[in-house]
């Protein structure tokens, strides 16, 4: 079982997700703490509903990015977590965060990196007339989403699909990958190879049987 701690800024769908994959017996994870940096965050209700701690640390109360970024790493270490999931985390992380848990901060992007990487990407999709996007969880480096890919699904953009239909499509699609993700996390089966050149992620056998 892996310890998660949880960064929220929005809705909190993701986080459903993984929670409700918890209570399936589908990851064999816990969720130690949900950090928001907006005090109105739906998320912070679903964890309520979960049962699971939840803090807001609000980033304009520090006087920098990285003096927020310890903040969480205080909050997160204090709450014994292992692996990091930005969930909707509306936030740039800086080395500080990145530093402190090493290739153990997991994004899910809306998108199929490298392309349309950064915000608006479903937009970016349509505006580009792709006939296939999808979602990518890479783990996070000094980027933005750079970091080496673990998984990726495809969604196909339809005809007469608008923003708001295919951020619905994709986001079904995030509810199912990223757990998954973290599932095999659980399993012991992501390694990353940082030999030459880029780091990149290696896919095993589980190491729990």
């Amino acid at each position: 079982m892996i310890v998660l701690g949880v960064l929220v800024s929005g809705s909190g769908t993701n986080l459903g997700a993984i929670l409700d994959a918890i209570e399936r017996g589908r990851l064999a994870a816990r969720v130690a703490v949900v950090v928001s940096n907006k005090a109105g965050a739906g998320a912070l209700e679903r964890a309520a509903r979960a049962r699971v701690p939840s803090v807001v640390i609000d980033h304009k109360a520090h006087a920098s990015r990285e003096a927020f970024d310890q903040a969480l790493v205080d909050t997160l270490r204090a709450h014994g977590v292992e692996w990091v999931v930005l969930a909707g985390f509306m936030r740039i992380v800086t080395p500080v965060l990145l530093s402190a848990f090493p290739m153990r901060v997991v994004n899910i992007h809306p998108a199929l990196l490298p392309s349309f990487p950064g915000v608006d990407a479903q937009k970016q999709a349509l505006d580009h007339g792709v006939r296939v996007t999808g979602c990518t969880v890479h783990l996070v480096d000094s980027g933005t989403d750079t970091g080496p890919i673990v998984a990726q699904r495809a969604v196909p953009v339809l005809d007469g699909d608008d923003v708001e239909s295919l951020k619905l499509r994709v986001l079904e699609a995030e509810h199912a990958l990223l757990p998954e993700v973290l599932q095999w996390i659980a399993e012991g089966r992501v390694t990353v190879d940082l030999g030459e050149g880029r780091p990149r992620v290696k896919l095993g056998k589980p190491a729990l049987e």
